[in-house]
């Protein structure tokens, strides 16, 4: 199977959690990620991630090998956190 590009990844994360701002940087193995979404609001870092693992679902275990990501709300985001 082929390594996912950024573009997929931004895909993959977009079907499974509703997000206002989604940019994907990577080279295929590791990806760093920004995501603002107001599902966010009111939890913590650890289950924001958890959260996104949740919308990448089998794909984080067999297809992305690392990734970062900047997690925040529509208000963090605007506030330039």
């Amino acid at each position: 199977m082929p390594d996912p590009t950024p573009q997929e990844v931004r895909d993959f994360i977009a079907a499974g959690l509703p997000c206002i701002h989604l940019e994907v940087e990577g080279d295929g193995r590791h990806f760093f990620a920004t995501i603002v979404s107001s599902e966010f609001e009111g939890l913590p870092r650890v289950r924001r991630h958890q959260r996104v693992y949740a919308a990448l679902g089998e794909r984080m275990k067999e297809q992305i090998h690392a990734l970062s990501m900047k997690t925040l709300t529509p208000t963090e985001f605007q506030q330039g956190a």
